[in-house]
Order: structure tokens, then C-alpha cells, then sequence
């Protein structure tokens, strides 16, 4: 009886571990979850934010402005509430897409309020306007920007830190960048941006995945003279400590609703493309940006359906039975050989309606940046003969980039 006992308590602990392992692999980002493709942030990286002592200084006895969300924290704490604790006499708060707390939809506008904890006045950059005006700028002496970003052209946070650049230049206001690693940082690929196809989700001609940091972006920004009418905001950037572009950095707390953790973060380049498509990404499931599906795909093996969730209320497909890929799992799902366009390839080419994958909203050419990459697919260009078209202006931009990195 002993025995069998003994026996029964080692199966139990078996299936306990194996039951425990599949819940870690897809944790949120603010848990200690393990993902195929992440390493734990470097022991001895210190982001901006922590770097006190290099920046304080800078705003004794100013009234500023911060420009933040959820993931502007130095460890526990939030950035706001850090600074107040040092006596920095913070006036407002200005809020990029998904708002101050980092809760709202993407595309959703977001509205001026009075953040609860604080008091603070909480300035929408994500509604009827996106860059600070001249009156929410009176009495500021400096800006303080700290937002997580994840490398990829599309992600609005650049066209938040471009808008505000420019106010900060058009009313003489200092800004501080307080750096922090891009979890994408490590690799340069996708087409760069042509010019005619700028808007919101990608101001800058800039390769889809661009391997800098926000700070050494802002440096870019004013170097190459982005600013509208050329002009450059005096510009601080806090350096990160014990950061290479080669660190692969784990993000401590997601940095929108729909980037729940690491496997998300690195397939994101890859996946936003379907966005300009009728393809679902997964808005409206758990496991957005990690599985791919729509009703018409001819493989039934996985299936999903959206709803509205608290990070998409208006999810793609709603309600619809999505079959479809789970990356999760995907051995082909890793980022070291750069952005992958293996799974929109083959959407397209076994979907059977082609003539409505796109849509007719000319979004995929914007996140694209041109209008070539949905030529070539409906052309029927392999991966590689699009990526090789890609190349020259991948080098060129590299030989830019060189002037304004701050890291290795």
C-alpha cells in the first residue's frame, strides 16, 4: 500500500509540473513567466527612470510635465508618483493611445480627465489633439517623456514622441527622454517608409523594425530634421546603464492591452501587417498577436472566436469561428532571422476570396509604408524576393541610424 501511495504522489507531481509549465509559457509580461525566445533582463541594466541623480537636478524648481502610461515605472512604482516623492512639482500628465493607465482600446479616443489617484490633470494626446497646444504649455518649464516602446515603426508611441518634440520646439520647452530598452532592439528589417504614405502609424521613413531606442529615435528626429519646418526642442536623453543593442530585454509590465507578453512583443512586427487585412489577429481572445485565423481558412485544426474583451471591445470577426495557426507553439515563430511573412503569404494563397483580404481602407499600404509589398504579394513573390527588395534602403538607413545610436 505504501508503495502504491509513493507511485500515485510521483504521477500527481508529474502532471502538477507539466499543468504549471503550460500555464508559465504565456503569462502576462508583469509576471515572471518564461518565454522560448526572452532572457531576463540584464542584473545590472538601469533603465532612465532609475538614473535619479542623472537627471533630478535637471528639474529643481520646475514645474513640468510628464508624458507617460502604464508602463512608466521604476519597479513598483509609478513614475508620477516616484517624482512627487523627490518634490518635483509635476503640474499635468500628457497620455499617448490606450490612455494613462494603459486600459484603453486600440484606436479608441481618449479623453482629458483627472487622474483619481494623483489630481493630476490627465491631457489626451490620442483624441482631437496629438501634440501638446500652447496653452496646456504655459507655466511648463521642462517635459519629462517615459513610455516603453517595442521598435516597430507602426506602434503610435513615435508619432506621440514626434508631436511632442514639436510643440516642445515651437514653445521653447525643454524635453527629457528618460531611455529605456526596445525589446526589439537587436535586429533591422522590413521596408522603410516612403514619404506619401505617412500618417500616425508611421511619420518617419524608417524601416518597419528599426533597432533604436526611443531616446536614440528622438536624437534621429532632430538630427535628420523631422520637425516640421526643420526646426529641433532642446533635447536630454537619459541613458540606459548596462544596455547593448545584442541584450535581449524582458519587459517588466505590457506596454499596451493587447501586447500581453513577450511572445507577443517579438511576433508583433510580423503579425501587425494583418491588420490591413481580414484576417484576425487574435484581438478579442487571450492571446492576442500569438494566433492568426479567419472563417474562410481551409485548416480546421485550431479555432478561435473573438468577443469583446477589455482590450478590444470592437474586435475583428466578432462572434465569427476563426480557424486558423496558434504561435504559441510555433517553432517558425522565433525573430532571429527578422520579420517573418511566411504566415501572410499563406493566408493570402489559401484563403479562397483574394479579392477582399486586403482592405479597401488602404491601411495595410500605410503600416506597409508603401504600396509595393501588396503588389508583390498578389504578384506572387516569394519571402525572400520581397525581403531582398528591401535591402538597399535597409543599408542606407543603417548609415543614418549610425549618427544617433547611444549603445553599442
Amino acid at each position: 500500500m505504501k508503495k502504491i501511495i509513493q507511485n500515485l504522489s510521483l504521477i500527481l507531481l508529474c502532471f502538477t509540473v507539466a499543468a504549471c509549465s503550460r500555464h508559465l509559457e504565456n503569462q502576462p509580461i508583469k509576471q515572471t513567466a518564461k518565454v522560448r525566445t526572452a532572457k531576463l533582463p540584464h542584473k545590472d541594466l538601469i533603465v532612465g527612470a532609475e538614473r535619479f541623480s542623472a537627471y533630478l537636478p535637471l528639474l529643481k524648481d520646475k514645474t513640468i510635465a510628464v508624458v507617460a502610461n502604464n508602463s512608466s515605472r521604476i519597479g513598483e512604482m509609478h513614475l508620477v508618483d516616484a517624482l512627487q516623492n523627490k518634490n518635483i512639482n509635476i503640474a499635468k500628465v500628457f497620455a499617448p493611445e490606450h490612455g494613462f493607465r494603459g486600459n484603453k482600446d486600440a484606436g479608441e479616443v481618449i479623453k482629458d480627465a483627472i487622474d483619481i489617484k494623483t489630481g493630476l490633470p490627465i491631457i489626451s494626446l490620442y483624441g482631437v489633439n496629438k501634440k501638446p497646444s500652447p496653452q496646456s504649455l504655459q507655466g511648463i518649464d521642462t517635459i519629462v517623456f517615459d513610455i516603453q516602446d517595442v521598435g516597430v515603426r507602426f506602434y503610435t508611441y513615435l508619432s506621440t514622441l514626434h508631436y511632442v518634440m514639436e510643440s516642445c520646439a515651437d514653445n521653447a520647452v525643454p524635453l527629457i527622454v528618460l531611455d529605456r530598452p526596445n525589446p526589439n532592439g537587436f535586429y533591422i528589417d522590413g521596408p522603410v517608409l516612403k514619404p506619401s504614405f505617412s500618417s500616425f502609424i508611421g511619420l518617419h521613413p524608417v524601416p518597419l523594425v528599426y533597432g533604436m531606442t526611443i531616446g536614440e529615435y528622438a536624437q534621429m528626429i532632430n538630427g535628420e530634421q523631422w520637425l516640421k519646418g526643420g526646426k529641433k526642442c532642446e533635447l536630454t536623453v537619459i541613458k540606459i546603464s548596462g544596455y547593448t543593442h545584442k541584450t535581449r530585454y524582458k519587459l517588466p509590465v505590457i506596454p499596451s492591452p493587447n501586447l500581453p507578453n513577450m511572445t507577443a512583443v517579438y511576433l508583433y512586427p510580423s503579425l501587425a501587417l494583418f491588420e490591413g487585412t481580414t484576417v484576425s489577429v487574435g484581438r478579442g481572445t487571450d492571446f492576442p498577436f500569438q494566433i492568426i485565423g479567419h472563417p474562410e481558412y481551409p485548416r480546421d485544426n485550431f479555432q478561435f472566436t473573438p468577443t469583446p474583451n477589455a482590450g478590444a471591445k470592437y474586435p475583428k470577426l466578432n462572434g465569427s469561428i476563426c480557424k486558423g495557426i496558434d504561435l504559441r507553439r510555433d517553432k517558425k515563430a522565433g525573430v532571429d532571422k527578422g520579420i517573418s511573412l511566411h504566415w501572410l503569404l499563406q493566408f493570402y494563397r489559401q484563403i479562397p476570396n483574394q479579392n477582399h483580404f486586403f482592405l479597401e481602407n488602404n491601411y495595410f499600404n500605410k503600416l506597409a509604408g508603401n504600396a509595393s509589398l501588396m503588389q508583390q504579394i498578389k504578384q506572387g513573390k516569394t519571402e525572400s524576393e520581397i525581403k531582398a527588395s528591401w535591402e538597399d534602403e535597409i543599408k542606407s538607413f543603417k548609415i543614418i541610424r549610425r549618427k544617433y545610436l547611444l549603445y553599442e
